[in-house]
């Protein structure tokens, strides 16, 4: 039974990874330049236009808000999710942060927690705690516990990886599970399978239903923090970048990375599945991962980026923010 962690939301692995907390998002932007780690310059002003009145279900994306609706409709499953993530494990986590990664603050690694708060400036939400952790395994991910501020852990290789701007996208990502509380939900369909399992009889049939019922939903929530990742940097290259990095990106390589020819070989997926054999091929390849693979979320974003929800958004923001934007 392939199961997401309890505590799980991450940003870069297509597949279920049962060590990490939380679920990890692929995170590339379309720079040019070779990253230098983390000596960035901030920049002097940030142009972005923030969002003042932003709602989570203003960017969620369809399928997400659709499975979202259902398990809502359940009652007392929040308040089940939310006891699940209780004090001890709360506890668990706050220690192996505070133990094993470096906090980032305004007077430690200083130029991360500026891309932190701006990020959660423009989405208007609280910026959570972010820690940096060694690891050779690129990946970022969130958790939000009951009674404490929720927090990032970034691993060191994808700081590495990644330009200022594609490492914000990742932030921004990550803001975005926060912001649709895909963590309570997370917790609660992994609640909803494990307790399928336990009925005797049909607990098994029931249980691969609701497994398949959550990664569907897990690929959703994936989409809707891309597009929260779009709103925060407002460039789709930027985050069509940071997926094809993470599908076949390396900082030795990362001036050689052309965002145009991935979104044209987003394209081919899409053509060589098309028949009726590809689409059987395409969903087994599919089915059971929890992220959705890094051609299609390339293409999901560049097809929002030029979507009239998004520019509308963005329009709508602008005119508050009394900003010009084209």
């Amino acid at each position: 039974m392939a199961l997401i962690s309890f505590a799980s939301v991450s940003f870069t692995s297509p597949l279920i990874n049962k060590s990490q907390f939380c679920g990890s998002f692929p995170v590339g932007i379309g720079s040019a330049r070779k990253n230098r780690g983390v000596k960035f310059c901030r920049a002097a002003a940030s142009s972005a236009v923030v969002f003042p009145r932003l709602d989570a279900d203003d960017f969620r994306h369809p399928l997400d808000k659709q499975n979202t609706v259902l398990l809502r409709a359940i009652p007392g499953l929040n308040d089940i999710g939310k006891a699940f993530l209780g004090t001890i494990s709360e506890q668990v986590m706050v220690l192996e942060n505070i133990g094993t990664s470096v906090l980032v603050s305004e007077n430690q690694l200083s130029e991360l927690h500026h891309l932190m708060v701006e990020a959660a400036g423009i989405l208007k939400t609280e910026a959570p705690d972010l820690y940096i952790r060694q690891s050779p395994v690129p990946n970022a991910y969130t958790l939000a516990v009951s009674g404490r501020r929720p927090f990032v852990v970034v691993h060191t290789s994808l700081v590495e990886l990644l330009t200022r701007k594609e490492l914000q996208a990742v932030l921004a990502h990550e803001l975005g599970h926060l912001k649709c509380d895909h963590g309570v939900w997370l917790t609660v369909a992994n609640i909803l399978t494990l307790g399928a399992y336990s009925i005797p009889g049909l607990g098994g049939i029931i249980a691969q239903r609701l497994e398949e019922q959550l990664f569907r939903w897990l690929r959703a929530a994936e989409l809707t923090c891309d597009r929260a990742a779009l709103l925060v940097v407002q460039d789709p290259k930027v985050v069509v970048s940071v997926l094809m990095k993470l599908a076949g990106g390396c900082p030795s390589l990362a001036d050689q990375l052309n965002v145009d020819a991935f979104l044209e070989q987003a394209r081919s997926y899409d053509k060589a599945s098309s028949s009726p054999v590809g689409w059987y091929i395409r969903n087994a390849q599919t089915s059971q991962l929890s992220h959705p693979l890094p051609v299609l979320r390339a293409r999901e974003i560049d097809e929002w980026s030029r979507s009239q929800d998004y520019i509308s958004l963005l329009n709508s923001a602008a005119r508050i923010n009394g900003v010009q934007k084209v």
